[in-house]
């Protein structure tokens, strides 16, 4: 594979969700039991490597194409603790990229969370905290979901503020569901306003030490079109990068031979700018190649499962993931 040469610096800023990342160790503090070896998905050490060798490898060449290295910054959804992240980033594929990570024990009773990879050369973290996410359900008791992570740092030179989520799932119902979605929306945009009380995000014009440059990434359970997305989020100041990379034949998750979008990159105004030394965005897509995919078959195409119910496939992941690329003036 040629790598590309270019004029100007390029970083990939990517979102996967890998499919219930778990350890084959039970866990005395979520439930995990599915993911041992006598539980139901008979999961062994031995198919835990196999999938951190899968996942690291999608990693490794998720806009690779572009740029010529491997991604700078990697969302990730449902990881289920700092082993897995661990064993994640020495793998031979990742092990000489530098990467660290952060992650956070969340409340969901499944044990799956977000983390952020980032390659030390070029992200500086300087804080990180869990949003905890406070949802009820019908009978006012507690809905647990996960966190959204929150990471402010410097990312070759331009301070950011990244937002990596996984938002409550539609398994009771899109419909039933929406107003839990909705809900973390506008819990997510309260922690952002009152970190950028004087909507710094909306402006494209000033300097990058008074800018407040926003990435949201994640697995949202809605498409850019629902209105946790599209009202929740969008005209808060930001630019959803991701959503015309939706088609009938196109997607990140295929659902009964539907294609959906969950998978979104959504960015602040302010990263569409001309300001000397700053970074601003390029383009964005799906790492859809076909190593991701299902090569036979009457699900030809979609993303190469894991597992299909109990079923153990064996492939990387049920979701394709998405990336940017940011360029710097």
């Amino acid at each position: 594979m040629s790598i590309p040469s270019q004029s100007f610096e390029q970083y990939t800023v990517a979102f996967y969700n890998v499919e219930n990342l778990f350890d084959a160790i039970k866990d005395s503090h979520v439930l995990d039991e599915d993911f041992t070896e006598f539980g139901q998905k008979k999961w062994t050490e031995n198919r835990y490597q196999k999938k951190l060798t899968k996942i690291s490898d999608a990693i490794s060449k998720i806009g690779f194409e572009l740029t010529g290295k491997l991604p700078a910054i990697v969302g990730l959804a449902e990881v289920e603790n700092k082993k897995v992240l661990h064993d994640l980033i020495t793998q031979p594929k990742l092990a000489q990229s530098n990467y660290d990570f952060i992650h956070y024990n969340s409340p969901d009773e499944r044990g799956i969370d977000v983390a952020l990879l980032y390659d030390t050369r070029v992200f500086k973290p300087s804080h990180s905290e869990p949003l905890v996410v406070y949802l009820e359900n019908e009978e006012g008791v507690r809905d647990t979901t996960r966190d959204i992570l929150y990471v402010e740092g410097v990312l070759a030179g331009t301070p950011v503020h990244i937002y990596v989520n996984h938002w409550p799932s539609r398994r009771d119902g899109a419909e039933t569901t929406d107003a839990k979605r909705v809900e973390v929306a506008s819990q997510l945009i309260q922690h952002l306003e009152k970190k950028d009380p004087n909507s710094n995000r909306t402006d494209p014009y000033l300097e990058i030490q008074e800018a407040h440059h926003v990435i949201i990434m994640g697995d949202f359970n809605d498409d850019p079109e629902n209105n946790s997305i599209k009202e929740g989020i969008l005209p808060k100041g930001f630019d959803n990068i991701t959503a015309p990379l939706k088609k009938f034949h196109r997607g990140t998750l295929n659902h009964q031979f539907k294609w959906n979008l969950f998978d979104q990159i959504m960015i602040s105004e302010s990263l569409h700018n001309d300001i000397y030394d700053c970074l601003y965005f390029h383009k964005a897509d799906i790492f859809d190649d076909i190593m991701l995919r299902q090569w036979k078959g009457k699900y030809r195409g979609q993303p190469a499962r894991t597992f299909v119910g109990r079923n153990y496939k064996g492939g990387y992941s049920d979701h394709f993931p998405v990336f940017a690329l940011f360029r710097r003036n």
